[in-house]
């Protein structure tokens, strides 16, 4: 069968692009309408619930499934699986990673650089040391655990020397320092070479880590698309207070002409922009009262609160990230 290559029509300016895409399956609406723009070097972290539509689009973007609607642009390039010279500048790690099992991880490796075409051996070796897998470089796939079968699709994925990775779930499987060391390679990728990084991931405290952008899609529709930036903006801040005598506290910091939220514990909430600048002026005009103070901090809500008060899912309720 004839190839088709299709040379950079439109999107160019960005490494991911997508218009108006959609998947449906009958009835239903796995992604809806989705656009959205990823530029060069950027990693950015697409944020959803479980069965959000995360995995549907990234299947889209790498040509596997076909769009019901809309279009999807890599480096240019429309989406398609017959577009091998842009497949060629793509690297990918979707669900569960795939592997011989019979073949050892440097025989696996050795696999894709024939099927890569690309000429240079000592790339295996220099992937397997980069993902940290020279002693299990002779064992069979079969035999790896979860954390070390994902770094060796990690290592298919980069052996080529991608201009764009498209990861789902990367640290899935990882022990702790495994997820740090994953997270460091991934944003010297980004600083280093210019990769763009396009990933999924319920590891949303790793993610705010390493991600310049975020894309939040819930029921299949992108909600938003934020730079760490505005996320940091954005991020809820408040001033913790608690005393020994609760009820005084926030008898005072109402007089004060504070709005006093309360926790259901007990324990003081103030929002107010003034209060949390200056936390040294609540506690002189509590120590004034005479409130004995126990507590007093400037908090803000992790990632994952401000995911779920995003997408207005209920913190503590049935909400897979995943």
């Amino acid at each position: 069968m004839a190839t088709t290559e299709t040379a950079p029509t439109t999107g160019a300016a960005y490494a991911i692009k997508t218009d108006h895409l959609s998947k449906r399956y009958g009835a239903t609406h796995a992604v809806e309408d989705v656009s959205l723009r990823v530029g060069q070097g950027e990693i950015y972290a697409f944020l959803g619930l479980n069965g959000a539509g995360k995995t549907t689009t990234i299947r889209m973007l790498l040509g596997m499934i076909q769009p019901s609607s809309g279009a999807a642009y890599l480096l240019g390039c429309p989406a398609r699986p017959d577009a091998h010279d842009l497949w060629a500048r793509v690297g990918y790690l979707v669900e569960t990673p795939s592997a011989y099992p019979e073949l050892t991880v440097r025989e696996n490796l050795d696999v894709v650089r024939r099927l890569r075409a690309i000429s240079d051996t000592g790339a295996i070796e220099r992937t397997i040391e980069r993902l940290a897998l020279s002693p299990y470089a002779d064992r069979r796939a079969s035999a790896l655990s979860l954390g070390n079968a994902q770094r060796l699709g990690l290592a298919k994925a980069l052996l080529h020397q991608p201009q764009i990775l498209l990861l789902d779930e990367p640290a899935n499987g990882l022990d702790p320092a495994g997820v740090v060391e994953i997270r460091e390679l991934l944003r010297e990728l980004a600083r280093e070479q210019g990769v763009t990084i396009f990933m999924s991931s319920h590891l949303l405290s790793e993610v705010a880590r390493i991600a310049t952008r975020f894309g939040v899609i819930h029921q299949g529709r992108l909600l938003e698309e934020l730079s760490a930036e505005e996320m940091e903006r954005r991020r809820k801040r408040w001033l913790a207070v608690d005393a020994r005598d609760r009820q005084s506290a926030s008898a005072a910091l109402a007089a004060a002409g504070l709005t006093v939220n309360v926790d259901s514990d007990g324990a003081v909430r103030l929002f107010d922009a003034d209060a949390i600048a200056r936390p040294e002026e609540i506690a002189r005009r509590l120590v004034a009262a005479g409130v004995a103070l126990t507590r007093l901090s400037v908090e803000e809500e992790d990632l994952e609160s401000q995911f779920l008060r995003l997408v207005g899912a209920t913190p503590g309720g049935n909400n897979d990230v995943r």
